[in-house]
């Protein structure tokens, strides 16, 4: 596949790029997968993952209380809990708003860590990224937006999220699915969206515009972009069987990247095999 070259194109200094087949299998890659690089918001589906395997470990429950007064587990994970951008004060009720929350996933990891006994960290280390073999992947910040990985490790995440190992079949497909539908309000980067559709963790693509990802992309997309100037999603209809594609820069995020990140992903759907 020849589009994964066009980040050689991109005004970055180092970029990494892969498409991963439904079956797992890395149907093209470029750049040194070995690299490091700081994830920003792409942390957010790796501390979503592990909530969820938490969830089915019985640590907690979707709807166990945790956050402001009223909200849940699942508000934290969908945006809704009310909570601000980068600070920890209630803008609204609980499931009434799409409120973007750096400080609810760090609300959600306090959460897991108060009813796991285990600093949030370690239970993610243990439940995730040594099932997955990422051995790379550290979360020693932020679990909004501190993670630091490589091209190698996030492919392992990408098979993963397309044929889950860690996770019943059902719960992702829940966490990938709209949870608190109709609820309008900012995607990051990109404006203000009606509905701005989430599911757990996952950020849905549903039929918004402007976005980060393709033209071509279907509906059933979903992932997550980061201010560092990376991403990752998943297609469900993309080729014959689905796939999913990680891409890594050291560059943060801005209009340079709402250009190019489209036309890219748009490449890459083009060439997969039907």
């Amino acid at each position: 596949m020849d589009s994964v070259r066009l980040i050689e194109e991109w005004p970055v200094d180092n970029a990494a790029a892969a498409v991963v087949g439904a079956d797992g299998t890395v149907l093209a890659a470029h750049g040194d997968g070995g690299r490091a690089y700081q994830l920003a918001s792409v942390t957010k589906p790796l501390t979503a993952y592990a909530a969820l395997i938490a969830v089915e470990e019985g640590v907690v429950e979707l709807d166990t209380p945790a956050g402001p007064e009223g909200a849940t587990i699942r508000h934290l994970l969908a945006h809704t809990s009310g909570l601000g951008f980068d600070e920890h004060r209630v803008l609204a009720q609980p499931g009434t708003r799409r409120l973007y929350s750096n400080a609810g996933f760090e609300q959600l990891a306090d959460a897991l860590t108060k009813h796991s006994g285990i600093p949030f960290p370690a239970y993610q280390r243990e439940a995730l990224f040594d099932p997955l073999g990422m051995t790379a992947t550290t979360q020693d910040g932020s679990p909004a937006a501190g993670a630091v990985s490589t091209l190698d490790d996030l492919v392992r995440f990408a098979a993963e999220l397309q044929r889950p190992t860690l996770l019943d079949p059902g719960t992702l497909a829940t966490a990938t699915s709209v949870a608190f539908a109709g609820l309008n309000g900012v995607l990051p980067g990109f404006g203000h969206q009606k509905p701005n559709d989430w599911g757990l963790g996952f950020e849905l693509r549903d039929h918004k515009d402007p976005h980060w990802t393709g033209t071509h992309s279907s509906a059933r997309t979903f992932g997550h972009f980061g201010q560092s100037g990376t991403f990752l999603w998943v297609d469900p209809e993309a080729g014959a069987a689905g796939a999913a594609c990680v891409v890594l820069t050291d560059r943060a995020f801005g209009p340079w990247a709402a250009e190019v990140w489209p036309r890219f992903t748009d490449a890459v759907l083009a060439e997969l095999p039907r």
